[in-house]
C-alpha cells in the first residue's frame, strides 16, 4: 500500500540532498544542513496560488473519510508550524491548503502578522540562532491559548508533510494525560533520546503542561538562553521533567517519522553509508520499501509542489481493483517494554486478539476465559 502512494512520486521527484548529506556529516545541525538553510530548498517556492483539490461531492469519494472523521473527534491534535515572514507565501500557505486542513486546530508561528495566513506573531528573532527561543515561545503561546483545544500538540516545520490521520491512529492507544512525546527518535546527546525537529514531534497534553510549567522557568531543567539546537534542547528538558520518549514505530518495527523526503528513505543511494543518520537514528533503519510504515506520519524537506503531489497520491488516486479496506495493523510498536502499562491494559480491552494475529505483539498467554493480546516482555 505504501508503494502505491509513492511510486509515481519517486519517478517525478528531482530533489537531491545537499552533498553534506550524501557524503556524510558530523552534525546535522550545522548551518548548511539545517532545514531552514538548506541550499536546495531556499528558493523552492510553490505556485503563486494554492492548488484546488477535488470537491467533496464526488460520489466515488463519498464516505471514504468516515472512520478518520470519527477518530478526529476522539484524538484531538493541534498542529503548529514554525515559519517566518519570507516563507508565508512560499511555503506556509501551501501547508494550510494541504495537510493542515486535517488538524483539529492549526497555528502558524512567525514573527510577523499575516492575516490571510493567520499567523501568530511572536516577539522573537528569526534564523537558526533563534529556533530554541522561538520554540519555547510557541509552546508557551499554545499552552496559554489552546491547552483545552487538543489532547496532542504537534510541532512541524514549513517543509514538513504530515499524514494527520496516521498520527491519530498511532496515538489512539495513548492518552493525552500521559507524560509522553513521539517523533523520529535520535540517540545522541540525550540519554533517552530526542526527536528530530524537522520530522516533527508531538507532545501529549501532560507533556506540554510539564514543559511550560516545570521546565522552561527552571534553569536546572531547561536551557534558559536562546542558543543550542531546538530539538536537542527540548529533548533534554523532556527527560529532566519525566516525559517519556515514546516509540513511534509500527508493529513491524518500521519508522513513521522521517527526517528526509520519501525518495531518500525508499530508494538506495541517497543516504550515504557514512551519513550521520545511521549513527544517530535510535532504532535500526532500512532503505527500500521496508524503511517505512504503511501508516507513516511525516516526511521532511518536502517543497510545496511535492505536497500537492502527495495530497493527490494519498487522498485521490485509486488503483482499480485494489481494496485497502482490510483492518489496519496494530498501532503499537513491537517492543512492549517501551509502552506504558496503562496503555497496554487499555489496548487489551479495546482491540480484539484477531487484529493482532501474526504480529510481534500477539499474546503469548491465553486462558479459557480471556485472551490477553499484549503482554510485557
Amino acid at each position: 500500500m505504501f508503494c502505491g502512494f509513492f511510486c509515481f512520486y519517486l519517478i517525478n521527484s528531482n530533489i537531491t540532498l545537499h552533498p553534506r548529506y550524501t557524503k556524510g556529516i558530523s552534525h546535522p545541525h550545522d548551518l548548511e544542513s539545517h532545514a531552514h538553510n538548506h541550499e536546495t530548498l531556499i528558493d523552492a517556492a510553490g505556485p503563486s496560488e494554492v492548488v484546488s483539490m477535488y470537491s467533496g461531492n464526488e460520489s466515488h469519494h463519498a464516505g471514504e473519510s468516515e472512520e478518520a472523521e470519527h477518530l478526529k473527534k476522539r484524538v484531538r491534535v493541534l498542529c503548529w508550524v514554525m515559519t517566518n515572514p519570507k516563507n508565508h507565501e512560499k511555503k506556509a500557505k501551501h501547508i494550510k491548503a494541504t495537510w493542515a486542513r486535517r488538524c483539529n486546530k492549526m497555528v502558524f508561528i512567525s514573527s510577523e502578522e499575516d492575516k490571510e495566513l493567520g499567523t501568530v506573531a511572536l516577539n522573537v528573532g528569526e534564523g537558526r540562532d533563534h529556533l530554541w527561543e522561538k520554540t519555547k515561545a510557541a509552546f508557551v503561546y499554545v499552552y496559554n491559548n489552546h491547552y483545552n483545544d487538543a489532547d496532542w500538540f504537534l510541532k512541524a516545520d514549513d517543509d514538513t508533510y504530515v499524514i494527520v490521520e496516521n498520527l491519530r491512529y498511532m496515538l489512539s492507544p495513548y492518552s493525552g494525560t500521559q507524560p509522553i512525546w513521539f517523533g523520529c527518535r535520535f540517540k545522541t546527546y540525550v540519554e533517552q533520546g530526542y526527536m528530530s525537529g524537522g520530522a516533527g514531534y508531538v507532545l501529549s497534553r501532560e507533556a506540554l503542561r510539564r514543559f511550560v510549567e516545570e521546565a522552561i522557568p527552571n534553569p536546572k531543567k531547561c536551557r534558559q538562553d536562546h542558543g543550542g539546537a531546538e530539538d536537542v534542547e527540548i529533548g533534554k528538558c523532556m527527560q529532566n521533567i519525566g516525559v517519556q520518549a515514546g516509540d513511534s514505530r509500527d508493529s513491524l518495527g518500521r519508522g513513521r517519522f522521517f527526517p528526509f523526503i520519501p525518495e531518500h528513505h525508499l530508494v538506495p543511494g541517497h543516504i550515504g553509508p557514512n551519513n550521520w543518520y545511521w549513527d544517530w537514528i535510535y532504532y535500526p533503519a532500512k532503505v527500500g520499501l521496508e524503511c517505512c510504515s504503511d501508516t507513516a506520519v511525516s516526511f521532511h524537506y518536502v517543497p510545496p509542489n511535492k505536497m500537492y503531489e502527495l495530497e493527490y497520491f494519498l487522498y485521490y488516486l485509486h488503483p482499480y481493483g485494489i481494496n485497502h479496506r482490510d483492518s489496519f495493523p496494530p498501532p503499537l510498536p513491537p517492543d512492549t517494554s517501551s509502552i506504558p502499562h496503562q496503555v497496554i491494559e487499555n489496548y487489551n480491552t479495546s482491540f480484539s486478539a484477531k487484529n493482532l494475529k501474526g504480529t510481534d505483539v500477539e499474546s503469548k498467554q491465553q486462558s479459557e476465559d480471556k485472551i490477553n493480546p499484549i503482554t510485557r516482555r
